[in-house]
């Protein structure tokens, strides 16, 4: 069945994708299949303490909802995700739009330093909870251009980071943090299905990455979305429907609706 198989990001959850579902209500038949990933609510198993553990049970719950065949759309940590799910579960889908990916760090140096980075944000969660922890989170430049969104916008990114515990944000760093994830950078020069890098222009870091990744993989393009930063779904949601319409090469039609999972 052809369908959108859609994978938040740190902090977010399958309601990240409501501005985006709505928009491709307008324009496209297909059932959309998102999942919570751990650390974010849903039922992820205790004994998923490794990121490819995390990566082969969505596959598997991607395979029994009947998605086989679909598009994956993945943003940051979700967009992570769906590059391991590429290399290990590629005959899942016909092709990708990742969102402010990184392939996974190279040297043992700097996997290390980013557990140790990783751990820090574990303990302030700790220590002083989701509130102080997100005020930290938020603050970094990564997010700065995210100062231009709507109230109602803003407010509604909030309410989902707000949603999830301490404890299981701090378990989704320990198990899917950068650190943790392997370097994937192979899977682009070997990549069968159009692979699509979307990145803001103001997202530096991620732009010289996507740039970096497309030279050498025929298959790989790169989007430059102007004027925003590494949230494209959340900055610019009308941008993220218009590559997901153009991939999928469909119809204007009417949606069927989201199809949630964990």
């Amino acid at each position: 069945m052809s369908g959108l198989v859609l994978l938040h990001g740190f902090t977010g959850a399958p309601a990240s994708f409501d501005a985006l579902a709505r928009r491709l209500s307008r324009s496209l038949r297909v059932p959309l299949y998102r999942p919570a990933l751990l650390g974010h609510g849903g039922a992820a198993p205790a004994s998923i303490v490794r990121f490819e553990q995390e990566v082969d049970r969505l596959a598997r719950g991607i395979a029994g909802a009947g998605m086989t065949g679909g598009h994956l759309c993945g943003y940051s940590l979700g967009a992570r995700i769906g590059l391991g799910l590429l290399a290990r579960h590629g005959y899942l889908f016909s092709g990708a739009t990742l969102i402010g990916v990184h392939p996974g760090l190279v040297s043992v140096a700097e996997r290390a330093a980013r557990v140790g980075s990783d751990e820090r944000w574990c303990e302030l969660l700790s220590r002083r909870g989701n509130g102080a922890f997100l005020a930290a989170w938020e603050a970094q430049p990564l997010f700065a251009s995210q100062r231009a969104l709507t109230e109602a916008e803003a407010r509604a990114q909030r309410r989902i980071r707000g949603s999830h515990s301490a404890r299981d944000l701090a378990r989704s760093l320990r198990v899917l943090g950068l650190g943790q994830m392997p370097n994937y950078r192979g899977v682009f020069a070997l990549a069968r299905r159009r692979v699509r890098l979307v990145v803001g222009e103001r997202d530096e870091k991620f732009v010289a990455l996507a740039r970096g990744i497309a030279r050498g993989a025929p298959r790989v393009t790169v989007d430059l979305v102007p004027g925003v930063g590494h949230n494209v779904l959340l900055e610019a949601p009308e941008h993220v429907e218009r590559v997901l319409v153009r991939e999928l090469h469909c119809p204007i039609a009417v949606d069927e609706g989201a199809r949630d999972g964990n």
